[in-house]
């Protein structure tokens, strides 16, 4: 998909927001359109499915979130990133745990913005098939041998620690909520200490400098996001 056929629809009500929107996605040559209220947001999405929405939760006629998880079920293959404040963790986890594909939160930069944008564009395209080799940097994933290799050298992962990195890999670029991490390693709730001490001795393993990480990013209060890969 080339940024040029890409058709996003923004859906906020501050005006500013909006032109601010419109200017920067479109100099990147996105095709932009705009709704300032969620019975707009929905009517367009109705008539005519874009291929991303960009979507602030606080809406003056119905939260964000209802029509989120609307989308998500007529329309699973959707992606959302959501518009939030940075102080809005809990508005934030429940948007990613109901379909959201990301977040950005207020005051963001376009470049930020535009590279969350190819992201959940490349994970549209790339459910249709999971490569079996994941690059990013020196990080390389093998999923049908299940290997891990830092700088060409194999690592050695517990299953767990795989399952947790296997996960990341799969959503490459995008945050994952810890609940949704605790659902897919675990199968049911657990403790999220258990996600941090997993996390942490994965770190001591792919990672130069642990307490700084390169590949596993904490998103603080929200999850963790796994540095997306490398250009095909």
């Amino acid at each position: 998909m080339t940024t040029s056929a890409v058709r996003i629809l923004v859906v906020d009500d501050e005006p500013p927001i909006r032109k601010l929107l419109r200017l920067g996605l479109t100099a990147e040559g996105f095709a932009v359109s705009e709704a300032a209220n969620a019975r707009a947001a929905a009517e367009a999405v109705e008539a005519e499915p874009p291929d991303l929405i960009i979507l602030d939760l606080g809406l003056p006629d119905k939260p964000g979130h209802v029509l989120l998880e609307g989308w998500h079920a007529t329309h699973p293959a959707l992606p959302v990133i959501i518009l939030s404040s940075r102080t809005d963790e809990a508005g934030i986890v429940h948007a990613l745990e109901h379909g959201a594909d990301d977040y950005v939160a207020k005051p963001f930069g376009m470049r930020e913005l535009v590279a969350r944008i190819r992201v959940a564009l490349r994970h549209k395209l790339q459910q249709q098939g999971e490569k079996p080799i994941f690059q990013t940097g020196e990080l390389a994933v093998d999923l049908v041998r299940r290997i891990v290799r830092i700088a060409g050298q194999e690592v050695k992962l517990s299953p767990k620690e795989y399952d947790i990195l296997r996960v990341l890999v799969q959503h490459a670029g995008k945050v994952l909520t810890h609940q949704y991490l605790l659902k897919e390693v675990w199968g049911a709730s657990a403790d999220v200490q258990y996600l941090r001490v997993y996390i942490r001795q994965i770190r001591q393993k792919i990672e130069t400098v642990p307490d700084q990480p390169h590949y596993i990013i904490t998103e603080t209060g929200i999850g963790y996001r796994l540095r997306d890969a490398d250009p095909a």
